[in-house]
């Protein structure tokens, strides 16, 4: 795939799609999107009518060792599993 930006929109459990996350990869956007407290993470690519569908969550992490002094030495990290692809009949 090419290096440009692509368009996620976050879809609720309704269908509605409630957010807009803006990566090269759908993990990337899923990452984001997991970072914000969402759990189930259902991202419809922009202008197209796959789904991806991820698990989310935060963890409590150390520091990494290279960070700045003025990091706290708990961060949150986000991460993501990948369940798979789902096609929608219509946008």
């Amino acid at each position: 795939m090419s290096g440009k930006k692509r368009n996620f929109a976050l879809r609720d459990a309704e269908g509605q799609e409630i957010a807009i996350f803006t990566g090269k990869q759908p993990r990337q956007a899923a990452l984001k999107a997991a970072n914000r407290g969402y759990k189930d993470i259902k991202l419809r690519e922009r202008g197209t009518k796959k789904v991806h569908v991820f698990t989310g969550k935060r963890v409590h992490v150390k520091k990494p060792a290279g960070a700045p002094a003025w990091m706290p030495e708990k961060i949150w990290k986000p991460k993501v599993k990948k369940i798979g692809v789902e096609k929608l009949d219509k946008i």
